[in-house]
């Protein structure tokens, strides 16, 4: 693969399949290139000595091209991109439609694609496409029915349509971009590309995009975190339902993950992610317009208390918070201020506000250390006029350097103010909630560029041994494992309780013998997965009636499911729930994103309360920490009504080297540790090896992948 920025920057475009036919997308291409492109067009097409008054060659390789944008019948694209190759053409854009998106055949045809686009190094985008623009160049390179006009923005979406009506709507607004790219089925070039292009790309202030997967979760993430040190990325994810999901995958043959997955992986990339399009562009606004604030404390200045009270219950809602004011701006705003004005945060100078009054509350408060940004708020009035308010707002925000955004509820007058606020990189809004987003936004973005991210920590563990337990699955018809793998946890310095699996009452009574106490025995068998619902489960057994409790636990599993594969009986070591706290460790692999964490109160509970946090492993310690501090429950970890605190720390690590497990196998399907029981005191010698105090995994259930753990092998 060549240099991504190559495709934005080239002085001459050969247009394969340029056509002079109306209504045809050959000749709607090449009609929009030259409009306003600053290079030259090339039409390439045997069939014509010119198209749209421009010499036509007949092949490629007559064009001495940068860029080729094929547009082609579907049986002949291969052909033809392989005589962009042979012609030394490294940049590629395939709009014609009809490869993985559309069956089995159109599925080989792109996978021969992407074997040209390796043998000649191609950036190649799409197929499927849309095409791509570049306002510096004046490039559109696309079929749609406008260009965009140029800004700070650099634009990818996986779907065509979806450009079309964003440039549409932007063009209407005066937002403009520097880049755009219709990703289409993204056979070769992806968003992981384009992210790191335009992350190094000076002219582009904001990365936006739409969605509906993204094929490499794991390079998405460790690229996105070095963009994000720097530049803004706002990302559109659909699919978020199973309905959205699924119809995703049918328009765009893309295989989208779970919408859990995505919340994890963008959140540990720095990108913000949109809910909406309004969202996007309100996000994307304030972060390429305004500066980042240095605290979350926000002062609202208004002449409308009711709108006032709208914005504060939107900064509660949100990770902002209302800016208490030093005792030098509340009596200088005392001073200054009429008498009936509320003179605390939200600031009301009341409706009869001219533009004097305003600017003097603004200046007051945003010299206040304690402001870290400010809303301006206004409703009309006939003694104020919205575009002395912007220009106001301008002047004290370029005097303070402090992010500043307003909220104009009017018409006519309030959209002309907003147009003339936009000059300036300051938002407008009708909608005070919406203005608090914005700000929240860059609150947001400020925390991101503060993250320093840790290295994973490396473990001393058995592999070997690890490698052992999962291979046991290659000798039976099932690829679950239940308690007989323990000893993976074990192997990764996961604390288990003492015991053994037994297949005879004799067996049973030997290990319970070498526990101090009664024991806990549960049937083991892949095809029994909730044991206790069967009564396969018995606590608190003491050494005389080992043996009988073994018969009577396999009898009733026998009675239960006849042709069950019953492995024996686990007599294990009792632990103490009852001062302890029930969690859930566990993972689930994410087609695109990998082996996604989950973390959260355990037991039974588990399914019901729904109180889980997750990350996409490798994972560091800090994230770790963060997981057991995002749950609704955490407060019980930390000793709330009257609890002792249990070992947090245990549970950190108890976090961290499952991450490592998972990553170190990706034959592991999904694995729950449920109970991992944290205890108040650490149990067990602190001094022995890969033991972590205060926490123990009582029950393991996973899912191995066979044909992955065979091919782990051999590599």
């Amino acid at each position: 693969m060549g240099v991504v920025s190559e495709l934005f920057t080239a002085n001459r475009v050969a247009v394969v399949g340029a056509t002079p036919r109306e209504g045809s997308i050959g000749r709607a291409i090449t009609r929009n290139l030259l409009e306003d492109y600053e290079g030259e067009v090339v039409p390439v097409n045997p069939n014509y000595d010119e198209v749209l008054g421009i010499p036509a060659v007949g092949d490629v390789d007559d064009a001495d091209a940068d860029l080729a944008v094929v547009v082609v019948p579907p049986s002949i694209v291969i052909d033809a991109i392989e005589s962009c190759g042979e012609a030394g053409v490294r940049n590629v854009v395939v709009i014609t439609a009809g490869f993985g998106e559309a069956g089995a055949e159109g599925a080989q045809r792109e996978r021969r694609l992407q074997e040209i686009a390796e043998e000649y190094e191609l950036n190649l985008v799409g197929p499927n496409s849309l095409g791509i623009m570049s306002t510096p160049t004046g490039m559109n390179a696309t079929f749609g029915p406008e260009n965009a006009i140029p800004g700070g923005l650099s634009f990818m979406s996986q779907s065509g349509a979806f450009i079309t009506a964003v440039l549409d709507w932007a063009n209407d607004q005066g937002i403009g971009f520097k880049d755009v790219v219709s990703l289409g089925n993204k056979a070769v070039l992806d968003e992981t590309d384009f992210l790191r292009t335009w992350g190094d790309d000076e002219e582009t202030d904001v990365v936006i995009g739409y969605l509906e997967g993204i094929e490499e979760g794991r390079e998405f993430i460790d690229t996105a975190r070095e963009v994000t040190n720097d530049t803004p990325v706002v990302l559109v994810k659909s699919g978020r339902t199973s309905a959205g999901a699924q119809a995703a995958s049918s328009h765009t043959g893309t295989l989208a993950g779970s919408d859990r997955a995505y919340e994890a992986g963008l959140d540990q990339a720095g990108v913000l992610r949109a809910e909406s399009v309004q969202e996007l562009f309100d996000y994307a606004g304030v972060l390429a317009g305004q500066p980042l604030p240095e605290t979350e404390d926000v002062a609202v200045i208004t002449n409308a208390g009711g709108p006032g009270v709208m914005a504060t219950d939107a900064i509660g809602d949100s990770d902002l918070s209302m800016a208490s004011f030093t005792t030098e701006t509340t009596d200088r705003l005392k001073e200054s201020m009429p008498e009936e004005a509320n003179i605390h945060n939200p600031v009301d100078i009341i409706g009869d506000a001219d533009i004097d009054r305003f600017r003097e509350a603004l200046e007051i408060v945003l010299a206040d250390d304690n402001v870290g940004s400010a809303l301006v708020l206004s409703a009309p009035t006939a003694v104020l006029s919205f575009d002395d308010l912007a220009e106001a707002a301008a002047d004290v925000q370029s005097d303070t350097g402090l992010p500043i955004a307003t909220c104009l509820m009017g018409g006519d007058d309030a959209r002309a103010a907003g147009r003339q606020l936009q000059e300036y990189g300051i938002p407008s809004y009708f909608d005070p909630a919406r203005a608090v987003s914005s700000l929240d936004a860059l609150a947001r973005f400020r925390r991101i560029t503060e993250r320093e991210y840790e290295t994973p920590t490396e473990f001393d563990v058995d592999r070997e041994r690890a490698r052992e337990i999962l291979g046991s699955v290659l000798d039976r018809d099932d690829n679950r494992l239940g308690v007989e793998a323990m000893g993976l946890l074990d192997a990764y310095g996961i604390p288990i309780p003492d015991g053994d699996i037994v297949d005879s009452p004799d067996e049973a009574e030997s290990v319970a013998r070498g526990i101090e106490g009664p024991v806990v025995m549960k049937i083991v068998s892949p095809d029994i997965l909730h044991k206790s619902d069967i009564g396969g489960v018995a606590v608190g057994v003491d050494d005389a009636d080992v043996a009988d409790t073994y018969e009577d636990l396999i009898t009733r599993a026998r009675n239960y499911q006849p042709d069950a594969d019953l492995l024996g009986v686990q007599v294990q070591e009792m632990v103490d729930l009852e001062d302890g706290i029930e969690t859930i460790v566990g993972m689930n692999r994410d087609p695109q994103f990998g082996p996604l964490l989950m973390f959260g109160l355990g037991g039974i509970f588990v399914e019901v309360l729904e109180d889980t946090a997750f990350r996409v492993a490798p994972v560091a310690k800090s994230e770790a920490r963060e997981m057991t501090e995002e749950v609704k429950t955490a407060p019980l970890l930390r000793g709330a009504r009257g609890r002792d605190p249990v070992d947090v720390d245990g549970v950190v690590e108890t976090v961290q080297r499952l991450s490592q497990l998972v990553t170190d196998f990706p034959a592991i399907l999904e694995l729950d540790i449920n109970p991992l029981v944290a205890l108040p005191e650490a149990t067990g010698d602190a001094d022995e090896a890969q033991q972590t105090a205060g926490v123990t995994a009582v029950d393991i259930a996973l899912t191995v992948d066979p044909e992955q753990l065979e091919a782990e092998h051999n590599d």
